[in-house]
């Protein structure tokens, strides 16, 4: 017989949402086959799978241990192999990811989550299997620090909670316990969490204004389709929201401040340009022209970056973020293009 001992991070989620997890190799059928048979049982008693597991919960499974092992994907395989220290190729991926990954910098952490600004041209998640991203990153730091082993990751993979495009910098949530990646993507489901960006965008913009549309993700080709015509939602278009405020009007060009109210892939790029103020440095859905004129001056990515998040009311065990606002510095090419614009605008 093997046991498992559920802890805070296994904790909250059902019984065979966690054996779908542990026993990864296993067929949903064959796990309902054992809970049936008292194959596997909760806390010494017949289990229908349905129960919410509570830390200090016992697994037990009655098993032999060449089946066990090979239902949790212990065992060697083509795509993971052991290394001479008895490392896998995916913890290497993790130490990598934490060594390679330059310049991310943690705003905030405590138990449960951390907030990290992260640079642009970095992913939050893989796009492929070769991919280092965000994610990797975060499980290799938890590695480093000893707040995460190899066996407390077959259970439970703490990852980022909202995504950033490759080339847009700034505040990123990540969940580091099972709790803390619940309650961040509920605030984030619930559109609790309020989220500032800054950009630089072609054309002055002189007042404050909300403004909606309606958007289509193209998956294949990764852009999005705009449009203002409510019809739209006959044809799959969804619904957003986005309210931006003029921060300083450069000759040409306007710093704003922009609040994504639903946040939806490529919103804030795709809404300004169909408003005919593309974000500087877009080579999606910007303008090519206005791009190339001042291409010596801006990296060759959009101008965007995360700036500030807003929390709401919390209690405990999220008390230390109650009603907290956090704030990511900019790059240093926003101060370099701000400089230069009023010293155009001087002239």
């Amino acid at each position: 017989m093997q046991q498992f001992r559920i802890e805070k991070n296994e904790a909250g989620q059902r019984l065979n949402k966690f054996l779908q997890k542990y026993l990864k190799e296993a067929p949903p059928a064959f796990i309902y086959k054992m809970l049936r048979k008292k194959n596997i049982t909760l806390n010494e008693k017949k289990a229908e799978g349905r129960e919410v597991l509570q830390e200090g919960d016992r697994i037990q499974f009655f098993f032999s241990e060449e089946t066990f092992h090979k239902f949790c994907g212990r065992q060697e395989n083509k795509s993971q192999k052991k290394t001479a220290i008895g490392r896998t190729d995916s913890l290497l991926a993790y130490e990598d990811a934490y060594l390679r990954l330059q310049g991310i910098e943690i705003v905030y952490e405590d138990q449960n989550i951390l907030l990290l600004n992260k640079p642009a041209g970095i992913l939050s998640q893989k796009a492929g299997n070769a991919d280092l991203s965000l994610n990797e990153w975060l499980i290799g730091y938890l590695l480093h620090k000893g707040e995460l082993t190899p066996t407390q990751l077959e259970t439970f993979k703490p990852s980022v909670c909202n995504r950033l495009d490759r080339n847009t910098s700034g505040l990123v949530i990540c969940g580091k316990s099972l709790p803390g990646s619940q309650k961040m993507s509920e605030l984030l489901r619930n559109r609790n969490v309020h989220k500032y960006y800054r950009t630089f965008v072609k054309g002055r913009i002189h007042e404050e204004a909300y403004i909606e549309g309606y958007l289509l993700k193209d998956r294949a080709g990764n852009r999005v389709s705009f449009t203002s015509s409510p019809a739209a939602q006959k044809k799959g278009y969804e619904r957003v929201e986005t309210r931006y405020i003029p921060l300083t009007c450069y000759k040409g060009i306007t710093y704003l401040e922009v609040e994504l109210i639903t946040g939806k892939t490529h919103q804030i790029r795709a809404h300004l340009s169909h408003l005919g103020h593309p974000i500087l440095g877009d080579a999606k859905y910007g303008d090519r022209r206005f791009n190339q004129s001042i291409s010596g001056f801006i990296p060759q990515w959009q101008l965007l970056h995360a700036y500030r998040l807003e929390l709401p009311p919390l209690t405990a065990p999220f008390e230390e973020l109650d009603k907290r606002s956090f704030t990511a510095p900019e790059p240093s090419c926003f101060q370099q293009l701000k400089d230069l614009l009023c010293s155009v605008q001087q002239k």
